[in-house]
């Protein structure tokens, strides 16, 4: 039986049926309108793709995903929906679901047993707002084999991730994603189109992993440390924000400006990708 999970009703006597009740601490918002997420299932695989799911919740996604890839493999962390998901996915045999958390999930095991058969893989995923970052971060630092991670978060988050760099709206994380992937803003998704509402609206940005870094550094971790402690102060000039944090000495990174022919007043949100790389390589010398 195909269930009709963009109708309130049918959500509404599903979570019933199964005494659940929403949790505020994991994000929980289950989507009602009905171009979201087949327009998220287009965008992520084929025929030839299997696709890891963070936090499938009811299945509404999951349920477009396996109409469009070989084969889905679901994480959720909240064991509650077992009942649920075991009645909106019995018409599907080519997905499962692994109760577990994804930060602590071998993924990489996961697309090894589970997706031999595949010419790609993908990570699809709805994610809850207050761990987006991790998330995102965690999956472009393990260099999975994947082709793309295409993900609804909450829209200022996707404006950061997708921001021409250098620009105003650039954070440390929008170097750090850029690093591996490229990025694109697909489509935005308004509050109403969730139940319950929340206090604000969504959209769907995709990574296009990069086969093989394009930036090539000594050190990537001094890269990301350079990266993060620049933007921890941002309204401070990057002088004063990477010492502030501890990275390098005030008299490395004014050294290291110069050599580069970079202004000592230059803000993070100044600079390119290249020239933190750049930038990285010289504070070693």
């Amino acid at each position: 039986m195909l269930y009709n999970l963009w109708n309130k009703g049918t959500i509404d006597r599903l979570l019933s049926e199964a005494g659940f009740s929403f949790k505020k601490s994991l994000g929980q918002n289950f989507l009602t309108n009905p171009d979201v997420c087949p327009a998220m299932a287009a965008a992520a695989a084929d025929s030839d793709t299997g696709v890891i799911e963070i936090g499938p919740g009811i299945g509404v996604l999951t349920a477009e995903l396996a109409q469009i890839a070989k084969k889905v493999v679901a994480i959720e962390l909240d064991e509650r929906l077992r009942p649920i998901l075991e009645k909106t996915l019995a018409d599907f045999d080519n997905t499962s679901v692994i109760f577990a958390d994804v930060l602590k999930t071998d993924l990489k095991k996961i697309i090894a047993e589970q997706f031999s058969d595949c010419k790609k893989v993908a990570v699809c995923a709805n994610l809850p707002y207050y761990i987006t970052s991790p998330i995102i971060m965690a999956l472009l630092e393990s260099r999975l084999p994947i082709d793309n991670i295409t993900v609804m978060v909450q829209k200022e988050a996707a404006e950061r991730l997708s921001a021409e760099i250098p620009s105003r709206a650039v954070g440390a994380v929008t170097l750090a994603a850029a690093f591996y992937a490229e990025r694109e803003f697909l489509f935005d998704v308004p509050r109403h189109c969730f139940t319950p509402s929340p206090n604000v609206d969504s959209a769907v940005i995709q990574f296009k992993i990069k086969p093989d870094v394009g930036l090539k550094v000594k050190d990537e971790k001094l890269l990301f440390r350079l990266i993060r402690g620049a933007f921890e102060h941002r309204r401070k000039t990057l002088v004063n924000s990477v010492s502030a944090a501890g990275v390098v000495s005030k008299d490395q990174i004014l050294t290291a400006l110069e050599t580069l022919g970079i202004s000592p007043t230059v803000r993070a949100e100044q600079l390119t990708l290249e020239q933190f790389g750049a930038l990285a390589d010289e504070v070693l010398k």
